[in-house]
Formats: structure tokens, C-alpha cells, sequence
């Protein structure tokens, strides 16, 4: 199945940010600079492209010049039901490092447990699991 991939456009911040996801999630991360891909729009050093592959993909790089940055309204990453509980916990609580938490992730009177969290670089993450039984 085709499913749609995250691909942010980062303010000059990319290494740093797809570092930090390749720390919170783990996977194998590619970084390719602007002067790898003859680029000429931005810093020699800037990431043209990078990839993280891993039980979460996320894909990026840093805005050329004249184009426009992350800017993330009305829409959050979810990671639902996608890890054990105790894995979810781990990724929000590396999540809220430096970030700001909306919503802790508790249980909730539906009876599901979720939280969202506003990492340091912008993404907004929905993370959350039905209860055990």
C-alpha cells in the first residue's frame, strides 16, 4: 500500500532536525548536502535531501533561498497505535524534550491514553494507544 511521506522543508535546521529523529526513533539516516547535488541556491553544507528510514520515515531537507520553511498549522503527525505503549511513551517523552507539551500522554475518559507534543523543531506528534486487555 502507497501511503503519503512527511517531507519538510527546514529553515537551515535539517541535519540538526533529522539527527534528532534518527535519536528519537532510531533507523538509518541519509543526509545528502546541497554541494553533494551541485546545488548552488543555499550553503554548500545545507542538506539538499535526507532520509530517515526506520519504524517512522521522515524525509527533509533546508529551504533554498527565496523558498519557504515548515510552517505547521492545523495538522499533527500520528503515531497512534503504532508501538507498544511503554515504546510511545519513550518517543513522546524524547518528543517534549526542548519542545512543548500540548497535552500529556495520559489516559483519557474515552479510555484510550494519548498526548501531543510540539518538538523543537516544529512538528506537532498525536501519540497514543488503546488500552491492553
Amino acid at each position: 500500500m502507497t501511503e503519503p511521506q512527511i517531507y519538510v522543508s527546514f529553515p537551515g535546521t535539517a541535519r540538526e532536525a533529522l539527527t534528532f529523529y534518527a535519536e528519537v526513533f532510531g533507523g538509518e539516516l541519509s543526509l545528502h548536502s546541497y554541494e553533494d547535488f551541485g546545488r548552488n541556491d543555499g550553503p554548500a553544507d545545507a542538506i539538499a535531501h535526507g532520509v530517515l528510514h526506520g519504524v517512522v520515515a521522515l524525509s527533509g531537507s533546508d529551504a533554498a533561498e527565496g523558498e519557504r520553511s515548515l510552517r505547521f498549522e492545523g495538522i499533527m503527525l500520528s503515531l497512534l497505535g503504532t508501538a507498544d505503549p511503554a515504546v510511545l511513551h519513550e518517543w513522546f517523552d524524547k518528543l517534549s524534550d526542548g519542545g512543548t507539551i500540548v497535552d500529556p500522554l495520559a489516559p483519557k475518559p474515552w479510555g484510550a491514553s494519548d498526548g501531543q507534543v510540539i518538538d523543537r523543531h516544529g512538528l506537532h506528534w498525536l501519540i497514543g494507544y488503546e488500552p491492553q486487555p
